[in-house]
C-alpha cells in the first residue's frame, strides 16, 4: 500500500484560506496527481488543506473523506522565555538540541515546554485514530511494524499538513517527530511518499520513497513558497516569515 501526503497550498492563515499563489500551486499540484493512479483521496478539516484538495478532487470527478486526524498537530504549550501560549512543535535549535529527549520516540514527550500541555495525549490521540485507519486498509499493527492481514497495493492520498506529516511519519518508522519537524521540511503543496515493504511474508514496514517533493512546480517554473521554512543565513534583511 502506498500513502501520499501532500501538505496545503501556500496558506492564507487569517482566513484559513490559500493566498493568491496558493491556488495556483493547487492548480499545478493537479497537473501532476492526474499521472498517477490514486484508488482514494482523505483530506483535513481546515480550510487550506480542502481548498487545496479542490482542484483535484474536480479532475478525478471524486470527493475526498474528511480525517479528523489530519487536521494540523494541534499542540499548544506554554513558552519556557515568554510565558505565552504558542505552537508546541516549534523551537529554536539552542532549546530542542540539548535535550537527549528530543531525539527519542519514546521520551520526546518528556521535555519541560512539552509538559505544560497535552502533548502526549494529543499524540496518542492522533497515533490510535492512524493505526486505526491503516488496520481498516489491511495493516495492524504489531508493536513497531505492521501485520499484512490484507496485502494491497492500493494509492491513498491525504491533503493535509506539514506538522501532522511528520507526526505520522515518525510513527510509522520510529522516528522523534521533534527530529523531522526541525531537520526536514515540507513546503506548501509538497509530495511526501510512503509505501509497504513485505520482505517477509505478513510483515510489513513503511518506507518512505520521498519527502516533500515539487515535481509539478519544476515543471513548470514555479518559484517553491518558502512557508514552513527559515532563513539560510541569519543577516538576510528581506526574508518574509510565516511565524
Amino acid at each position: 500500500m502506498k500513502i501520499i501526503m501532500v501538505r496545503h497550498a501556500e496558506p492564507d492563515y487569517e482566513h484559513d484560506s490559500l493566498t493568491e499563489k496558493g491556488f495556483k500551486e493547487a492548480e499545478l499540484l493537479k497537473e501532476y496527481l492526474k499521472t498517477l493512479k490514486i484508488d482514494e483521496f482523505y483530506c483535513s478539516p481546515l480550510g487550506r488543506a480542502i481548498r487545496t484538495s479542490e482542484p483535484t478532487l474536480k479532475l478525478f470527478g471524486k470527493t475526498a473523506k474528511i480525517l479528523p486526524f489530519l487536521e494540523e498537530f494541534p499542540a499548544r504549550v506554554t513558552d519556557p522565555q515568554t510565558g505565552k501560549i504558542r505552537l508546541g512543535w516549534d523551537f529554536l535549535p539552542s532549546y530542542w538540541t540539548k535535550f537527549p529527549e528530543s531525539f527519542d520516540k519514546d521520551k520526546w514527550f518528556d521535555l519541560p515546554v512539552m509538559k505544560t500541555g497535552n502533548i502526549m495525549q494529543l499524540h496518542k490521540r492522533v497515533t490510535k485514530a492512524f493505526d486505526g485507519f491503516l488496520e481498516q486498509h489491511g495493516y495492524k499493527r504489531q508493536g513497531n511494524y505492521y501485520k499484512a492481514v490484507r496485502p494491497n497495493k492500493d494509492t491513498l492520498l491525504f491533503f493535509c499538513h506539514f506538522g501532522i506529516e511528520c507526526v505520522l511519519l515518525g510513527h510509522l518508522i520510529g522516528v522523534s517527530p521533534m527530529v523531522l519537524w526541525h531537520g526536514f521540511v515540507g513546503l506548501p503543496t509538497s509530495i511526501t511518499t510512503v509505501q509497504t515493504e513485505e520482505r517477509e511474508e505478513g510483515i510489513a514496514f513503511f518506507r518512505c520513497r520521498g519527502f516533500g517533493e515539487m515535481p509539478h512546480l519544476i515543471m513548470a517554473g514555479e518559484t517553491p513558497s518558502e512557508a514552513a521554512a527559515y532563513r539560510e543565513t541569519f543577516n538576510e534583511k528581506d526574508w518574509k516569515t510565516y511565524d
